[in-house]
């Protein structure tokens, strides 16, 4: 069994990790970790484990096989400084601080997109996991960047459930604020530019064009539905391009190209991406749908768990869906 401990263990995050490690086959959760809430069942936070779990959060890591950091975005280098983690223990880390500067001392982190870098991911030690908007707009985007036919400014409309500004409240996530109410943040500079940009530049051989971001906060608690558009100047028609997507991701045991339109409901409480592709008006229009909690963050993480360990990629994680 791999022994695996969370830090960071009150978030929407860990919480999301352990309802998935508690069923896991493989894994045995050594230990979760919380500076505020030591001692307390894990239970009381995360209320929907009562009956599922004894475990207590505890301020030690114990001797994990893997650790999952579920730290705010700039703490994760800061928790591996102060806590002595055994080189031998893999890390995953599902904040920001070794997406795009992937050194820290003797540990090498790999971007963790599954999808993209799968075998680099088997012999790794430790893994970047990537951002939530990154992921859903990289899986519309990689197998266009994959042949080199992205010339022209790449257009990104894209928006978040309240569960992706995290846990701790703040005036736009008040129920208040967010019911019934949609808005615009942080558009052209969202910190999750640039492992998007890094990324699609290194799945090809050109120079990447300009990507105009404009996220949004949606009146929903999860999943991410990015609409992502570019002017088509390639001579390939639409079936080929069709083909190309179902062929890129032909090897992918979460992520399908839909013939037909796709609305975000279809992948809540999965750890499934959903891609649509369309022309219209000499431009190409493609549809992303994911679960930003599992596909764009906890489920992603543990996919990756079960590459680095030699696991069925699938395991644990073959969740049910939210039909209606």
């Amino acid at each position: 069994m791999i022994r695996a401990s969370i830090a960071g263990g009150t978030g929407y995050t860990a919480g999301e990790l352990l309802r998935i490690l508690v069923n896991h086959p493989d894994v045995t959760i050594e230990s979760v970790v919380s500076t505020t809430s030591v001692g307390q069942a894990v239970s009381d936070v995360h209320r929907d484990l009562l009956g599922e779990t004894d475990l207590r959060f505890t301020d030690a890591i114990g001797r994990p096989d893997v650790l999952f950091l579920c730290l705010g975005h700039g703490l994760s280098r800061a928790f591996l400084q102060e806590h002595d983690v055994p080189v031998s223990c893999k890390v995953i880390d599902l904040g920001n601080d070794f997406r795009n500067d992937p050194f820290f001392g003797e540990r090498e982190f790999v971007f963790g997109l599954c999808e993209l870098n799968k075998q680099k991911i088997r012999t790794a030690q430790n893994v970047a996991n990537p951002g939530c908007f990154a992921t859903s707009i990289l899986l519309a985007l990689l197998p266009l960047a994959s042949i080199d036919v992205l010339w022209d400014d790449i257009h990104v409309h894209a928006i978040t459930g309240s569960t992706g500004a995290g846990k701790k409240p703040g005036e736009t996530t008040h129920f208040s604020y967010r019911d019934n109410n949609i808005s615009v943040y942080k558009p052209f500079t969202h910190q999750h530019l640039e492992e998007i940009r890094h990324t699609l530049a290194s799945a090809g051989s050109r120079e990447l064009p300009s990507i105009q971001f404009v996220p949004m906060r949606g009146d929903f608690p999860r999943g991410i539905f990015a609409s992502v558009y570019t002017k088509w100047t390639a001579k390939a028609d639409e079936k080929e391009v069709i083909d190309l997507y179902k062929q890129y991701y032909n090897g992918s045991p979460f992520v399908f190209v839909s013939d037909a339109p796709i609305s975000l409901k279809e992948v809540v409480n999965t750890n499934k991406g959903f891609v649509h592709v369309e022309f219209h008006n000499g431009y190409i229009h493609i549809t992303s749908i994911i679960d930003n909690l599992l596909k764009g963050a906890s489920g992603q993480a543990v996919q990756n768990m079960n590459l680095l360990f030699g696991l069925d990629e699938t395991a644990g994680l073959k969740l049910k869906g939210t039909g209606f």
